[in-house]
């Protein structure tokens, strides 16, 4: 092998520094499968030492399409985010290709062949995010990235929209608090989830700041789905002790927690608060219309895609963490306990 030259790295020049063929090291910058692990490995050591990224991918108008990923499509959450990421995309004449994880919150191996195959604007990921090797997969291609609603800490550099899952508990059980009832439990989403622990921790904070206990055996997790909510709530009704109230992470858990109230034979809010979170329009419009934190969802998507936009366009971003601003919409599924 000769010497790495001096100046900008070529494809050549990678291909001669590693002993392999100009074909090969394409195929790595393509995130192509097929070839071996070891070379793969010696080939983005070598891109990674001289800083190549691909060049001139596009034109600098956004044009094509953006890649939206869910960790799961199961739920009137994800609806009002297409909405709210449409809302941008679509008078900028940007499609969108819709796919999601099974759960799962990071793609599998093949995924980044699948997206550079498409060759979108860029990727947008909800409740999800990448490994090392497919961001720097995604990176040599410029293909920028953004995540919403964060599952997990993300470093700085990565562009993320989200919003204050933390105050949002807080303002759900301080509700709650004033309100009088003293036995609050809280059903959340998956525990490895930020969003989900965030929410807890705002609830348990609420609880600490007017010297409430926090009993561990009123806090649940699970999934956002009604199921959940059914099945926790008929869990905790149904103790000698059942809670007053029952914050719940997501509006679909709330309807769950609902459902096991009145197959208990309990009245909500008569019997039963229930808190939700998210504020879909359904909530609005349940037989007994949802108390809920709104987490402002479409906006939150929008932002996101916007910043996507931006990015795809070559454009600065002022900031790489968006946080969006909480509140507490009260409506007819909260009242104070029969005991006050």
């Amino acid at each position: 092998m000769t010497e790495p030259e001096s100046g900008p790295a070529t494809i050549a020049v990678i291909a001669d520094e590693v002993g392999v063929s100009a074909a090969t090291v394409s195929k790595v910058l393509n995130g192509r499968a097929d070839v071996a692990a070891r070379t793969r490995a010696r080939v983005e050591e070598s891109l990674e030492r001289h800083g190549y990224r691909r060049r001139n991918r596009r034109l600098p108008a956004v044009t094509g399409h953006i890649d939206l990923v869910f960790h799961e499509f199961d739920s009137a959450w994800a609806m009002e985010v297409i909405q709210g990421v449409e809302a941008v995309t679509a008078p900028a004449r940007v499609e969108l290709v819709v796919s999601q994880l099974g759960g799962r919150h990071r793609p599998p191996p093949h995924w980044a062949d699948d997206v550079l195959g498409r060759s979108p604007l860029g990727v947008l990921l909800v409740l999800c995010s990448l490994t090392d090797t497919q961001r720097r997969q995604l990176d040599r291609q410029r293909i920028p990235f953004v995540v919403l609603d964060t599952d997990s800490a993300t470093a700085a550099s990565v562009p993320t929209v989200g919003s204050n899952n933390f105050n949002g508990g807080l303002l759900a059980t301080r509700h709650l608090v004033e309100l009088g009832h003293r036995r609050i439990a809280v059903i959340s989403g998956p525990q490895d989830v930020l969003c989900s622990r965030a929410r807890v921790a705002g609830y348990r904070s609420a609880l600490d700041e007017t010297g409430l206990p926090a009993d561990p055996e009123l806090v649940r997790y699970g999934l956002f789905t009604g199921h959940t909510g059914y099945q926790h709530g008929l869990e905790l009704l149904d103790r000698p002790d059942p809670p007053t109230a029952i914050f719940a992470g997501s509006d679909m858990q709330a309807m769950g927690v609902i459902r096991a109230a009145r197959k208990l034979g309990l009245q909500v809010p008569a019997d039963l608060s229930v808190v939700g979170y998210d504020n879909v329009p359904m909530a609005a419009w349940a037989a007994t219309a949802l108390t809920t934190v709104d987490q402002h969802v479409q906006t939150m998507a929008g932002t996101a895609a916007r910043m996507l936009l931006d990015l795809a366009q070559g454009a600065p971003v002022p900031m790489t963490r968006i946080d969006l601003v909480t509140e507490l919409v009260v409506r007819e599924s909260t009242a104070a306990p029969r005991s006050s």
